[in-house]
């Protein structure tokens, strides 16, 4: 089997629609055994947080992720590209800097290595474009390719962007637009557009490095970045069941196709774990089945979510929209009443 076959094979259920969906990961992580206490740990896996921040002196935390997972797309290059992003995304999330990344690689015995290195020099620039080093990684034979890094990032202790603090009477902004599960999905279908498969290719090899350094000049309550879980899913965790938004529906930015494709039914497997875990948690006040598969669809390499005072959301609207990103504020936060069980109202 030539190189170009080997690789149209590429395409699976990938991207971070092949995350554990949010309920069986939440019981997975309760049983857990609780870590010893170590004042120097910042944030830890107990908080949903994007990474672990580790403290290392009065002026210096580190970030830690990682992230990886089958491709979306079927060519190498690509994949790397898109792979690298959505790691390299978690310590932008959290408010830092990148330093070093290591590979993560699981490629079949059987498949065209030039295809494995297609990937790793797709992700390496991406390493790069972020500021950081590529200073080793691991590899291991599996079925199916799978890629990804485990990144470390330095940030201020008093700068670290946490995804469960945001402040009643926040507005929420949103970085990039939705739709791009949906769409690699019907790609891979043969039912998308080449047209919107580059919007949604073009999204997600954007780093987020861009959008946040322009975040890191205002005040922010929180920042999350969305993916596996959607924005449904990962805006209920910074709201952690203290507060609700409210979502105005025409302003929510996405790839114009992908509405299209979900009222053909053109939908993911991790939409449907999505809206299964939050039924209950939201309400849609519109008729709009489209609407409601491009809230709960998994994005691969998302926009930052970013909640922020009232008074500095038009001029940081304003700063990222130079990008050319479709940012948009999509909503707004207020306290809820602890016998209220929706977090989520999209009018």
């Amino acid at each position: 089997m030539d190189e170009k076959t080997q690789a149209e094979q590429l395409i699976v259920c990938g991207g971070c629609n092949a995350k554990i969906g949010p309920g069986n990961l939440a019981e997975i992580l309760k049983k857990l055994p609780t870590s010893k206490h170590d004042k120097n740990l910042l944030v830890g896996y107990e908080s949903t947080d994007d990474a672990a921040v580790y403290q290392i002196d009065r002026n210096t935390a580190l970030i830690q992720t990682l992230d990886f997972f089958p491709s979306m797309v079927n060519d190498p290059y690509l994949f790397g590209k898109i792979a690298a992003a959505n790691a390299l995304s978690d310590i932008f999330a959290m408010g830092g800097d990148v330093l070093t990344a290591l590979n993560i690689v699981c490629f079949p015995e059987n498949m065209d290595v030039k295809i494995l290195e297609r990937i790793l020099k797709g992700g390496a620039e991406k390493v790069s474009e972020a500021g950081g080093i590529l200073a080793g990684g691991h590899s291991i034979h599996d079925r199916l390719p799978k890629y990804g890094l485990s990144v470390m990032g330095r940030v201020a202790p008093d700068k670290i962007l946490k995804n469960n603090t945001v402040a009643d009477g926040d507005v929420l902004i949103l970085t990039k637009p939705l739709g791009v599960g949906i769409v690699t999905t019907s790609y891979g279908a043969g039912e998308a557009s080449e047209a919107a498969f580059n919007q949604a290719v073009a999204s997600m090899t954007t780093l987020n490095k861009y959008a946040a350094d322009i975040i890191r000049q205002y005040s922010v309550s929180s920042c999350t970045d969305v993916t596996g879980f959607g924005l449904a899913g990962h805006l209920s965790e910074m709201l952690h069941g203290e507060f609700k938004a409210q979502l105005t529906a025409e302003n929510i930015p996405m790839i114009p196709e992908a509405y299209n494709y979900a009222e053909e039914f053109l939908i993911t497997a991790g939409g449907q774990r999505n809206r299964n875990y939050l039924k209950g948690k939201i309400r849609f006040d519109l008729d709009d089945y489209a609407l409601e598969e491009i809230v709960f669809d998994p994005q691969t390499s998302g926009g930052l979510l970013v909640s922020v005072p009232a008074s500095v959301a038009p001029k940081l609207l304003q700063e990222l929209n130079t990008l050319e990103l479709q940012s948009a504020i999509i909503g707004h936060v207020t306290k809820k009443a602890s016998t209220d069980d929706v977090e989520i109202i999209v009018n």
